[in-house]
């Protein structure tokens, strides 16, 4: 059965269609071309025809004549619209005009650079000229890095290398540098929060280079859709960029298809679970012979829905290689066969976290599954344009959790379709992680008085600053560097913490074999000692987690249950820069705080019933953060109107409610911004609910949360009002069984208090 077939079965089923909220169809959409440019040169026209390209579409026209004009550039369109070209074209053409140009391209993962260099071989050898294009990252050979820094005309990397494999070392890449025509950076949407500030300051650390070896290189940057394109590629390169967003790729006919699980207890507001539903579903396609997509929010849910697609296929002898699990942590080889397996058709089914949204080419897939709501309108959409790539029809089905924000969307479908998709906020005025880049450019060349730092403030402070501490030395007018570490290993460009955790099967005593890895912050959760940690639907359990040497050790198990942790936080001021009295006695307030996060114990929970079978206790160090807040204090007179739990219970209503709407009216992920509420805070010594920035530093959130205070504690109020329940439910202030049958009532009188 193919995808309409399948489409207009399901339509005509009510048992399904009961539970669907909006199935919309999209229609198809006709490409949009134009001639070549004259300003690309004449022997890409031979390459382009002999794969079946006579015309461009329009974005990729009109970033040629902006980049001909010498302008920086930002492409944004949706997936498979044809972005690669956009940059590939002008960057081909400049190296047939004149050999010594160099351009560099920067890509967010190994996975997408891979990818992408295998699509510009392809396009140089059809055109017969030797340009010469190499990938320089952590897997290139140390015999080939030497011929990579020489003769390289592209060079394509990550932000990691760039920042601590080639910088540091300009002085060997002077080729490079002295001829640098082109930065390519790619999927720029990616980089928001501390990835983002991290790779602007490592722009301006390029920059700087390139000014000390007198070359000035052009910005073609690509994105996804997202609200704010301009402003964050501006942020990230400091200089004014040409806009282009008018796509003209053509698209086939998709159906969007909204699905709410059905009530299993009304007066509870508890819904079935998404995972069965997806399993169904995703069951149902892979059937069907439809190649599919299923995206889950977790690495733990990939896991959990790999094992259960996988029995649905397995052969005699036990294989499953039709369907696939794909996430962070899975080694490179693993991931580089899987996205040939789809290529090739032999995977009939993935099912990812979101490290497949990014334009890695996996074929042309017919379905997409999402299991949950995946935080932001831009990712959504990233994800259901992985089905669809050729012009025939495709589907997305959206599966939406009793997590409120899910609730919110299936609910209301027109905030998901018609909504401008999310703002990309970064901060690279940041001082912790500002401070830290200062250092590397200093490592790479001495600071002459008045020198700037790119758009940076205070570099003369900062100089001042590292002179008294040592690490610099002022002398005849220039700062040197004179501290013995080297500044770019200390920094993680992805996160506060520095390095990942190996994680080592030793199932086998005679044959070790590291398996995957995973970040610092999230080791504890998943990988403390007896946690059962999951690859490709197998399952290990943790035998040891040895925190100072970075390593798990698990064995191979078979039982039929999985972990999942319990993280305690405490919070504790550090300074506050605003108070601002509102609602009477009440006051609103922004500062810096210090989060301490502790993982304690955790739960075994059975595959299929999801019932909690028993505690275990988790002993590990605890970690800090240093972040910016903005906080609501109560006034004592309407907190001693409540008695016992009552103030409690609509506390932790209004924190459920702040958690639904600070991700749509901050424009962010739910996971970049954390909501809490305190009945006696150690900050204020009052009832207290705070919003932070979920990053060392904060990127800003906190910020615009205090500007926009009063428009969050409305729509607060708006969406408990909204939902039909009596008492609460996941989908506003919470389930009954946890903030009490007044939690509702309260909640909803202290917002309307607080908002006047």
């Amino acid at each position: 059965m193919n995808v309409a077939q399948l489409a207009d079965q399901l339509r005509k089923d009510s048992m399904f269609m009961k539970d669907v909220t909006r199935w919309e169809v999209i229609p198809a959409r006709r490409a949009r071309t134009a001639p070549f440019p004259a300003c690309m040169d004449g022997r890409l026209k031979p390459a382009l025809e002999s794969r079946g390209i006579h015309e461009l579409y329009i974005h990729q026209v009109r970033s040629l004549e902006a980049t001909d004009r010498g302008e920086d550039v930002t492409v944004v369109t949706p997936t498979a619209s044809g972005k690669t070209m956009c940059y590939n074209l002008p960057v081909l053409s400049a190296i047939l005009k004149d050999e010594d140009a160099r351009a560099l391209y920067i890509f967010p993962t190994k996975a997408l650079s891979a990818d992408q260099v295998s699509e510009l071989y392809d396009m140089i050898e059809e055109i017969g000229v030797d340009i010469k294009t190499y990938t320089y990252d952590g897997d290139t050979p140390a015999a080939a890095r030497k011929a990579v820094r020489q003769a390289g005309h592209i060079v394509v990397t990550n932000p990691d290398m760039l920042h601590s494999g080639i910088l540091p070392h300009h002085t060997k890449w002077v080729k490079l540098f002295e001829n640098l025509k082109y930065i390519v950076i790619d999927e720029i949407h990616t980089y928001r929060g501390v990835f983002g500030s991290n790779l602007a300051n490592v722009l301006r650390r390029l920059l700087r280079l390139c000014d000390f070896y007198g070359s000035h290189p052009q910005f073609i940057l690509c994105s996804a859709t997202i609200a704010n394109p301009k402003e964050l590629a501006e942020t990230l390169i400091g200089r004014p960029v040409t806009l282009v967003d008018e796509n003209g790729a053509p698209m086939g006919e998709r159906h969007f298809v909204f699905y709410n699980p059905p009530v299993v207890n009304r007066q509870l507001g508890i819904r079935k679970g998404a995972i069965p539903i997806t399993r169904t579903i995703s069951g149902m396609l892979l059937k069907n012979g439809i190649q599919s997509i299923t995206f889950a929010r977790s690495r733990l849910t990939v896991e959990v829905l790999t094992r259960y697609l996988k029995d649905l296929v397995r052969d005699p002898l036990g294989n499953a290689g039709r369907v696939r699990g794909y996430r962070g942590g899975y080694l490179p080889g693993e991931r580089r066969e899987i996205e040939r397996g789809l290529r090739s058709g032999k995977v009939d089914a993935v099912v990812s976290t979101n490290a497949l949204e990014l334009g890695i080419d996996i074929g042309a897939l017919d379905a997409c599954v999402m299991c949950g709501y995946p935080g932001t309108i831009a990712s959504a959409w990233q994800q259901a344009g992985r089905a669809g790539r050729r012009q025939g029809t495709s589907i997305v089905f959206f599966i939406a959790s009793s997590a409120a924000i899910d609730q919110y969307i299936v609910n209301h479908p027109d905030y998901f379709l018609h909504k401008s998709p999310e703002n990309a906020l970064l901060n690279p005025d940041n001082l912790y992680i500002l401070m830290s880049h200062f250092k590397c450019a200093a490592f790479e060349l001495p600071f002459e008085e008045g020198d700037r730092f790119g758009n940076a403030p205070g570099t003369e402070e900062l100089l001042e600053y590292l002179d008294e501490e040592g690490i610099l030395h002022h002398t005849e007018g220039k700062y040197h560097w004179s501290a013995e570490d080297f500044p770019a290993s200390e920094i993680s460009l992805r996160s506060a913490a520095s390095e990942n955790f190996i994680i080592i099967d030793i199932t086998d005593p005679a044959h070790h074999r590291v398996v995957g890895e995973m970040d610092r912050f999230t080791a504890p959760m998943l990988l403390h000692e007896n946690a059962i940690y999951m690859h490709e639907g197998r399952q290990f359990q943790v035998e040891k987690l040895d925190f100072d040497a970075c390593k798990a050790f698990i064995r191979s198990v078979d039982v039929g249950y999985y972990t999942d942790a319990d993280l305690n936080i405490s919070l504790s001021l550090l300074d506050v820069e605003k108070e601002e009295p509102f609602a009477r006695t009440a006051k609103a307030a922004l500062g810096e705080i210090k989060v301490t996060a502790l993982v304690t114990m955790f739960k075994k929970i059975r595959f299929d019933t999801h019932e909690t079978l028993g505690f275990g206790h988790v002993r590990l160090p605890e970690t800090d953060m240093h972040t910016t807040a903005m906080w609501w204090t109560l006034p004592d007179a309407l907190a001693d109107k409540m008695a016992g739990d009552r103030l409690k219970n609509g506390m932790m209503g209004i924190a459920n409610l702040l958690r639904i709407v600070c991700p749509l009216y901050l424009m962010c992920a739910p996971q970049d911004v954390a909501v809490v509420y305190q009945v006696r805070s150690p900050i204020t010594n009052k009832p207290t609910i705070l919003i932070y920035d979920n990053c060392p530093g904060g990127i800003g959130l906190a910020q615009k949360a205090f500007s926009m205070r009063d428009l969050l504690l409305e729509k607060a109020l708006q969406v408990a009002e909204d939902c039909g329940c009596e008492y609460g439910c996941p989908s506003c202030v919470g389930p009954v069984g946890e903030i009490g049958e007044d939690g509702k009532r309260t909640a909803m009188r202290l917002l309307k208090e607080l908002a006047g």
